[in-house]
């Protein structure tokens, strides 16, 4: 048992990034920065590149922030390694390999994306150009596609200080990587939250 649930996180794992790299790459190499395709009227894939953390925040630099990933992503891999090891619940383990999935998914693009691609500004990226890519290792931008403006409207005057202006719900642009991360965190939180704070007041303990 504990080898199959080993085996079902290894799956999770890697079918998500095969999905979240080939998307970003598709995207990468069809669309030129801030171009869309709609998908129905509230759902478009929505090119844009985020130098920063999930859905586009930005309060720390970029190089620490890679640093830090990869070191948050290594913590994250051991901790999936114990609860394999040690016979969690697979529901659990999954939820963890959801979260690491993602993280992982985002590195590549933050390490890698950087040297082997060149810009999106106003043209199509090359693969691997002659010239070199548009930023160092570690410095790559993280590429994002999903816009949901299930709301697109304009405010009434009536309303106090944005009255009049353009309201869009939902605005923030993400991936599939992201995505992974949201689910991964919001089912530990509705159906594992305790199994969560067992384990790690268990490894504060050792």
């Amino acid at each position: 048992m504990k080898y199959s649930k080993g085996w079902g996180a290894v799956l999770i794992i890697i079918l998500l990034l095969l999905l979240d790299q080939a998307l970003k790459i598709w995207i990468k190499t069809h669309m030129q920065l801030h171009e869309s395709i709609e998908i129905t009227p509230w759902f478009y894939l929505y090119f844009t590149e985020n130098p920063g953390m999930a859905f586009g925040i930005e309060v720390i630099g970029k190089l620490f922030l890679s640093v830090f990933r990869i070191i948050a992503v290594g913590f994250i891999g051991y901790y999936l390694y114990k609860l394999v090891k040690e016979k969690y619940k697979f529901g659990y383990i999954a939820c963890i390999s959801l979260i690491f999935a993602g993280a992982v998914g985002n590195i590549i693009d933050s390490v890698f994306y950087g040297v082997i691609f060149d810009h999106s500004f106003g043209q199509i990226a090359s693969f691997m150009p002659e010239g070199g890519g548009y930023a160092s290792w570690l410095h790559g931008k993280v590429v994002d596609m999903f816009y949901f403006p299930l709301i697109n409207t304009i405010l009434p005057e009536w309303v106090p200080v944005w009255g009049g202006e353009e309201f869009i719900f939902f605005r923030p642009i993400f991936n599939l990587a992201d995505s992974a991360i949201c689910v991964g965190v919001f089912l530990l939180l509705i159906f594992y939250r305790h199994t969560l704070s067992a384990s790690l007041s268990k490894d504060e303990k050792k």
